[in-house]
């Protein structure tokens, strides 16, 4: 097991927020990180999602919330 500095959350935040720090991550660091960090099902909402889509570009996807559990598992 590899051992590391612990951190505080503050510390966490301000390297989340160092552009120059995040550059330094690889893709597949990053995407780690965003599919593992929220909590659960109720973190990701239409809105949520939309907004991710808008913030980086991605015009060729859309979110369809809709609310019939049939409709859910076709």
């Amino acid at each position: 097991m590899e051992s590391y500095q612990e951190i505080t959350r503050y510390e966490f935040m301000q390297f989340f927020r160092d552009d120059e720090k995040q550059n330094e991550l690889s893709p597949d660091d990053r995407i780690e990180i965003f599919s593992t960090i929220l909590l659960g099902s109720s973190d990701i909402t239409k809105k949520i999602l939309d907004s991710i889509l808008s913030d980086y570009c991605v015009p060729n996807l859309i979110i369809i919330d809709t609310n019939d559990d049939k409709e859910q598992l076709d």
